[in-house]
């Protein structure tokens, strides 16, 4: 039942932001849509922002972990692109308030998790320092939300794809060479 109401008051604040900007939304508005009282908010959010927070987590958990290898990442850069096209008014009115910050957060988060299981995966059976591992999946997270941020700041109206390809032809093979360079060193 928990997860009913909370996907419920994520659904509500979604729909206003079809409306209205995030600084005009209130507790109230949420609760009202959802037909519940501010009690039930509070026991499940903090806030609106602890609901943004929740939102970003929960909805893009799934399709990242099930795309986390060497093979599949693209699939998962791509799905992290179909969620924000289809939830374009939440993802640019979080990102245009003062929760910007909660949009980046979550989006360094999930390419991190992604980008650390394809390292670990191309190491496997190297002497590779986890520091070195860390670095090279914060190296390229950098880079890939880098290029989010700025498609996110041109409206989220270009072709993505040619992102991902780009993407994907520019580091082919750059995470196994970039741990053989790393290979033995402490």
């Amino acid at each position: 039942m928990s997860q009913i109401t909370k996907k419920a008051m994520a659904s509500s604040l979604k729909k206003l932001l079809e409306t209205k900007t995030l600084s005009k939304i209130t507790v109230g508005d949420i609760t009202d849509d959802c037909e519940i009282n501010r009690h039930t908010f509070y026991y499940h959010f903090q806030d609106i922002y602890d609901l943004i927070d929740w939102i970003y987590k929960n909805e893009t958990e799934k399709f990242l972990k099930e795309n986390d290898t060497y093979e599949t990442w693209q699939q998962g850069v791509r799905a992290l692109f179909e969620y924000a096209l289809a939830n374009k008014s939440f993802i640019l009115n979080t990102y245009h308030s003062i929760s910007k910050e909660y949009l980046i957060e979550h989006l360094y988060q999930v390419t991190y998790n992604l980008l650390i299981n394809v390292v670990e995966e191309q190491a496997k059976g190297m002497h590779v320092d986890e520091k070195y591992k860390k670095f090279i999946a914060d190296f390229y997270k950098y880079a890939f939300v880098g290029m989010a941020i700025d498609w996110i700041d041109q409206g989220m109206n270009h072709d993505y794809e040619s992102l991902i390809f780009n993407l994907s032809t520019l580091i082919e093979g750059d995470f196994h060479k970039a741990l053989l360079r790393f290979e033995g060193k402490y």
